[in-house]
């Protein structure tokens, strides 16, 4: 027969036993790792980890509020521990939140002070310090509270968060708290606040002082917004000034004038007036009447000379004695009260009407004054009402410009779009006003042309304030430059004003404005018409490029036909001639024959009947740059300035637009960030260079396409 035994084996005992001996050293080496409840010096709390009581009551770490959800702001607080629903009794950082607690730390120095940093920035501290010499702990309680003590003797604590009180009251936390009685009779619930030193009320009743009856006495009103809340109504002043200045108003006032209600020479009363004090909450023991109207009202409290004081709201309310517990309105109430004084209390009404008409009297004589000067300064009151658009554009009327201008009286110079007038802004800074012709655009689409072209800003490239579009009528409002054009100073009839290092400055501005134009806006600008003319100076000679964007703005194409063709004899690029396609280099080539004339200070056909690159090609080749100056001195020439210069302005006017170097790689050679090849001889000035002797020049492509040899020969 055959047992069936309900017993374990010997070897599955063992193996049960073995299994809770390690769960039991994990769990206990868990806690050991995990769940401490003392702070160090060596050991700060950051990240996830927290403090937890010796029987696990409450928690220290760092958390995020759950009604508040994922907000980026952790604090440091204290939580019950063993309950679901999250449960902060104490926090540290209230009002200073960090962004995140994995670069924050909670630490205990070695005096004692506890801190939390986060990103090495003191966030929180304690403020506390020890002058023993032990170590000092931080302590996490089963009563919830924090302590800072010696690690050798728990008694000697030197801080503790229940000294630090919040919104909740713990079962063991010591609070200090008083319970008294003021002057003005509210009852008021004090506690110590350790930190500050200082008594804090935290419970009133009444709530406000003007719910205490009586706090202001009689002939008074209170006003629960104010710092000292009791004022003497007008008409009175204050019955026992000592008293009142010590706390205690419940005197109250005396009426300074006795009403006349009675005398012989008052013809029912009539000398008594009233004065209203309005949005107040209406005094004690009134008396209801009927009356029908406020007149009515008004006329039964001058008709008893007990009355004081009346209001009406649709029923009349009259008072017979002194007025207690005034009191601004609190509640929204707008009831308003008359109160009843002698006649010499308040103005005469004689007196009162002389006083107002004195007053309007006065106003007319100012508002006549005002008049005057309004239409004196006339003009200038009108510009002050000058629109902004995007990029602040101003939107001028023509009728203001005309105004600014001195009704253009004043030309600066005419350019291929129109003349150019000098003006001044109402605050006297001056300005240039380009007037246009042959403006094809319809306002729309000219006015969204502008807004483009005043977001465009570089200290090279002059600068946009504003425009005027009425009617047929185009405007364009410039910053003036007060060292004029660049032609005035390279082909004036006192010859070379500017020196070498002005004038490589220049040519330098003007190549970092052009490269801005091709290269950095958001869509490529081809200025078209690069010559002296449009390069203008401002007080330091700093170049600034005029009249960019101008093709869009007028409404031209000037991309492929001949018969558009745009630019000045003697800068236009070849392929204006042979009918291609417009691109940036077109400007390359005018910025080219621009440089030869700044590099020379005259005309490139003013040399003798020599064309001058003609004679720095020459030049290049001989080594002998500086004899294109002739009397200018040699110790003003930067000689490896010149050769930069003179080997740009040949790459740039060579024939095929491919060889030309980009605007940027120019600013690049003219700070000697790159080095330069000798260029090549474009065929144009070999035919121009008929007279001069055979001589070679190495050709090689700017961009590095293949070597080739160019003669220059007589023709």
């Amino acid at each position: 027969m055959e047992t069936c035994s309900c017993w374990p084996s010997s070897s599955s005992v063992q193996f049960q036993l073995r299994l809770l001996v390690v769960a039991l050293f994990l769990c206990l080496h868990g806690r050991a790792l995990h769940a401490t409840d003392t702070l160090t010096v060596s050991r700060p709390l950051t990240g996830d980890q927290k403090l937890v009581s010796e029987r696990g009551k409450f928690a220290l770490g760092f958390f995020q509020p759950k009604a508040g959800g994922s907000t980026g702001k952790w604090y440091v607080g204290i939580w019950y521990n063993k309950i679901s629903v999250q449960t902060v009794v104490w926090v540290v950082n209230r009002e200073k939140p960090v962004s995140d607690p994995s670069s924050s730390s909670l630490s205990i120095l070695d005096d004692g002070n506890i801190i939390l940093s986060h990103s090495n920035s003191t966030v929180w501290s304690t403020n506390s310090t020890n002058t023993g010499s032990s170590p000092m702990v931080a302590v996490l309680l089963d009563t919830g509270n924090l302590v800072i003590r010696q690690e050798s003797n728990a008694s000697s604590v030197l801080w503790q968060s229940f000294d630090d009180i919040t919104d909740t009251w713990l079962p063991d936390d010591r609070v200090l708290s008083r319970h008294a009685i003021g002057v003005s009779g509210q009852t008021q619930s004090l506690v110590w606040v350790e930190s500050a030193q200082a008594w804090v009320l935290y419970f009133s009743q009444p709530k406000a002082n003007c719910g205490v009856y009586g706090l202001c006495g009689v002939n008074s009103k209170c006003s629960g917004s104010a710092l000292s809340s009791c004022s003497c109504l007008k008409g009175f002043s204050i019955r026992d000034p000592n008293s009142w200045n010590l706390g205690d108003q419940t005197a109250g006032c005396r009426r300074n004038v006795m009403l006349q209600c009675g005398s012989k020479s008052s013809a029912g009363g009539q000398q008594d007036r009233f004065y209203t004090i309005g949005s107040v909450k209406l005094p004690d023991k009134s008396q209801s009447i009927e009356a029908t109207s406020i007149h009515s009202c008004k006329l039964a409290c001058l008709s008893n000379c007990s009355c004081t004081a009346y209001s009406y709201n649709g029923t009349c309310s009259l008072w017979h004695s002194e007025l207690m517990n005034l009191q601004d309105s609190t509640d929204g109430t707008m009831d308003s009260i008359y109160i009843r004084l002698a006649a010499s209390e308040l103005p005469n009404s004689r007196t009162k009407k002389w006083w107002i008409i004195g007053i309007i009297a006065g106003g007319f004589a100012t508002l006549g004054l005002v008049v005057i000067v309004f239409y004196s300064l006339h003009g200038r009151r009108r510009i002050s009402s000058m629109n902004h658009t995007d990029g602040s554009l101003i939107t001028f009327k023509y009728s203001d410009l005309q105004i600014l201008t001195k009704n253009f009286s004043e030309r600066l110079g005419v350019g291929s779009f129109g003349s150019v007038f000098k003006g001044a802004l109402p605050d006297t800074t001056a300005m240039a006003v380009k007037k246009l012709e042959g403006v094809r655009q319809g306002e729309k689409q000219f006015r969204a042309e502008v807004s483009t072209i005043g977001t465009i800003h570089h200290i090279n490239l002059i600068q946009l304030l504003g425009f005027c579009s009425e009617g047929a009528k185009r405007l364009l409002v410039y910053e003036y430059m007060p060292n004029g054009s660049l032609d005035h100073h390279l082909f004036g009839s006192t010859g070379v004003s500017l020196s070498w290092s002005t004038r490589y400055q220049i040519a330098a501005g003007i190549a970092k404005g052009l490269a801005y134009l091709h290269e950095k806006c958001r869509d490529c600008i081809i200025h078209c018409d690069i010559k002296p003319q449009n390069i203008l100076l401002d007080s330091s000679f700093t170049p600034k490029v005029a009249d960019f964007g101008m093709a869009k703005l007028l409404g031209r194409d000037f991309s492929r036909v001949l018969t558009s063709m745009r630019g000045t004899i003697g800068y236009l690029a070849p392929e204006w001639i042979s009918g291609e396609a417009i691109t940036t280099k077109a400007d390359v080539f005018s910025y080219g024959m621009m440089l030869f004339e700044i590099i020379s200070g005259k005309r490139n056909g003013m040399h003798g009947g020599s064309f001058f690159p003609v004679l720095v090609a020459r030049e290049l080749v001989e080594g002998e740059l500086h004899k294109l100056f002739g009397s200018e001195s040699s110790d003003d020439m930067n000689l490896g300035e010149l050769d930069r210069a003179c080997k740009v302005a040949c790459w740039c006017v060579q024939d095929s637009e491919s060889s030309r170097p980009t605007m940027g790689e120019i600013v690049q050679i003219l700070e000697g960030l790159v080095d330069v090849e000798m260029p090549p001889v474009p065929r144009y000035l070999q035919v121009l260079g008929q007279d001069s002797s055979n001589f070679y020049l190495s050709r090689k492509s700017f961009s590095g396409g293949e070597d080739c040899s160019v003669w220059l020969e007589a023709v």
